[in-house]
């Protein structure tokens, strides 16, 4: 074992794991990764919770509870999920408490059925901070269109959101311009904005997924030469417009009244190409004040051979720019491929919402009591 993740660590990137599973808190497990992996948040989303509860370990008691109540499937998925997030969220309290509120934090989502729909991602965002009701929380809403309004508003109440499914730099822009225009709502409506926090999470490895597949279909030499390359450049640029958009005059009206930066989050990690190295996403995106959610199996590959030598972002983009310019004298679509990701996250965690909402509705019905 190298010492990759206490380096990555040092370097000002927040470990977090991209899974939860009742199993992983009962056993111990989750509190092993903080004490030993520097693992210092968790998050979640539809289709980890598909799997955890299809997985069916630890959730039986509950789900007989749910149906001798006979709740609906709806109302039985949110009092399984948010009480694995409030066992998550009391097991992180300590590095919450430590890190003055910045870590510790694990994120549960708004459902995904509601990614183009403005007032009820609203509500959900409320209902769902109240249901967990942990300040460490923080609620997950999709970068749509529509999202954008709901993370000014979510914002503006004093709930810490990460807003998800960020592909393009243009939609990163309308979403620290989201967070900054919250952050002046509750400026307005007295709040204490230092207890406000956000990250913006932005999808890293689907980029390469996408743009990758249209390289290789292309087939030339120079379009091979650009296999790999997208990705980074995409997150690289990202970061450079973070450190624009918070050395702005209007950040520093914020930062005065005791605002929180909005960290950017690298997501979707896990390398999905098996020609690259399996921690590229983690070695070649250390940059001070970012988060990195992984799955496990990246967590154990960086702390294994991770190659964490320094700030692997400023000072590269440049060459960032020139590698999607080269993309796009190709003749593949940026705005094309982003449009592309953004439609299909969304209908990626709506599916395995319905896989989850079917499976628990099946456990439901067999566990449902006899009349009487």
């Amino acid at each position: 074992m190298t010492d990759a993740l206490k380096r990555l660590s040092d370097e000002g990137v927040a470990i977090w794991l991209d899974d939860l599973s009742r199993k992983r808190i009962t056993s111990g497990n989750l509190a092993e990764l903080i004490d030993q992996q520097h693992v210092v948040g968790v998050t979640t989303n539809p289709s980890i919770f598909q799997k955890a509860i299809s997985s069916g370990d630890g959730y039986e008691q509950q789900l007989a509870d749910l149906a001798a109540r006979k709740v609906t499937v709806e109302e039985a998925i949110r009092m399984i999920t948010t009480a694995d997030v409030r066992d998550a969220a009391d097991i992180l309290r300590p590095v919450f408490d430590a890190t003055g509120g910045q870590d510790g934090r694990v994120s549960i989502e708004v459902d995904p059925r509601l990614a183009h729909h403005t007032t009820p991602t609203i509500a959900e965002a409320k209902q769902l901070a109240w249901l967990v009701d942990r300040p460490n929380t923080l609620i997950k809403i999709p970068a749509t269109k529509a999202g954008l309004p709901a993370i000014t508003e979510v914002i503006g109440l004093g709930i810490s959101v990460n807003v998800t499914l960020i592909f393009s730099l243009e939609r990163y822009r309308e979403v620290m311009d989201a967070y900054l225009a919250g952050l002046e709502k509750a400026k307005a409506a007295g709040l204490d904005l230092s207890l406000i926090r956000s990250v913006a999470s932005f999808f890293v490895s689907r980029v390469d997924t996408e743009i990758d597949k249209r390289l290789e279909k292309l087939g030339t030499d120079e379009a091979k030469g650009l296999k790999g390359k997208a990705a980074l450049a995409n997150a690289r640029l990202a970061y450079e417009a973070y450190e624009e958009v918070f050395s702005s005059d209007r950040w520093a009206a914020l930062d005065k009244a005791g605002a929180n930066k909005q960290r950017p989050l690298w997501a979707s990690t896990g390398v999905k190409d098996p020609a690259f190295k399996d921690t590229l996403y983690v070695d070649d995106l250390v940059a001070p004040g970012t988060v990195n959610t992984m799955p496990e199996a990246t967590l154990e590959a960086t702390a294994d051979h991770g190659a964490v030598t320094g700030d692997t972002v400023r000072g590269t983009y440049d060459a960032a720019r020139a590698d999607l310019e080269a993309i796009g004298e190709l003749g593949i679509s940026y705005d094309d491929v982003v449009q592309v990701l953004e439609d299909e996250g969304v209908e990626k965690f709506e599916a395995s919402w319905n896989d989850l909402l079917k499976s628990t509705e099946a456990e439901l019905a067999r566990l449902a009591p006899s009349e009487g």
